[in-house]
């Protein structure tokens, strides 16, 4: 399978430990990536709310490079990427188009052939599961994981067409395959509120305490992501949280794909655990994983 890749600023920056593990278990899966050449910012974070015309056209001008590619599918990791490129398409299709002399515009029809997949539409195909699960070589040993989607994978649910957006079970699934133990919890597809982080930071605060506190009340030893901005507010704002509430919540969150990676035999070095500011480790030595 050859897929065109859309790895967003994240994994090129503050999510490189997301590019490495998701690299290291496609490759392992025999799932080729070619990353789009010259590909531009996706517009997640302030171009659709604040300029609806530019935050569109990012989007349009990255599926055109896709098409020049002659590929028909296109990978998108970042959550939020994701949400872009699938609303954008979906817009194209359902309201008129921007006024605009980009003559990507004057053909979106061919722009709605690409298919645009997320982390979820990737790795819970029936096929990969099968080759992930054949690929497992270590137990995940029970540590319980509350999977977190946050918002932009799941909604909004006209765009994106899943089955359930309150309580999507993809990821739980996967790593219970891999020996972990899912805990149920009542956040797992709220907002972290990341896209805030500047104009509201007491917000975002609020918000990512009560995720925290939630997967700890559940009996969660680590939260699993897919999304770098939920990743990177998650870990970095428990700092913030133990000053303003003397509250230690100590909960390692880590990306999806490193607990996959684990279980695929990789080591923790090579998928970049140590990149992480709560340390998971003291929970992965617990259960014997590490």
């Amino acid at each position: 399978m050859k897929l065109a890749y859309y790895p967003g600023c994240s994994l090129h920056s503050t999510a490189q430990e997301y590019d490495i593990s998701l690299k290291l278990c496609l490759q392992s899966l025999g799932i080729e990536l070619s990353e789009v050449p010259d590909w531009n910012c996706c517009g997640a974070t302030s171009a659709h709310a604040l300029n609806e015309k530019l935050g569109t056209l990012l989007a349009v001008r990255n599926l055109s490079l896709v098409k020049n590619m002659s590929l028909n599918k296109i990978f998108a990791p970042c959550a939020a990427c994701y949400n872009r490129l699938v609303t954008t398409q979906y817009r194209l299709q359902h309201e008129p188009a921007p006024d605009s002399e980009d003559a990507s515009l004057t053909n979106s029809g061919e722009l709605q052939e690409i298919k645009v997949l997320s982390i979820l539409d990737l790795l819970c195909d029936e096929e990969v599961q099968e080759l992930i699960k054949a690929r497992f070589k270590k137990s995940l040993n029970g540590i319980r994981v509350a999977c977190y989607y946050g918002c932009f994978l799941v909604r909004p649910t006209v765009a994106i067409g899943r089955c359930s957006s309150e309580n999507p079970m993809y990821l739980e699934d996967i790593l219970a395959a891999a020996g972990a133990e899912a805990v149920s919890w009542a956040y797992k597809t709220e907002c972290c509120g990341a896209g805030f982080v500047l104009p509201e930071p007491q917000v975002v605060l609020n918000l990512s305490r009560e995720i925290l506190r939630d997967a700890r009340r559940s009996g969660a030893d680590v939260i699993a992501v897919a999304c770098p901005l939920c990743q990177m507010n998650l870990d970095t704002r428990q700092d913030a949280i133990r000053r303003e509430w003397d509250e230690d919540l100590e909960m390692p969150i880590l990306y999806f794909t490193q607990l996959l990676g684990i279980a695929m035999g990789f080591s923790p070095r090579a998928l970049g655990l140590k990149r992480l500011m709560v340390s998971p480790f003291p929970v992965l030595m617990q259960r014997g994983i590490s």
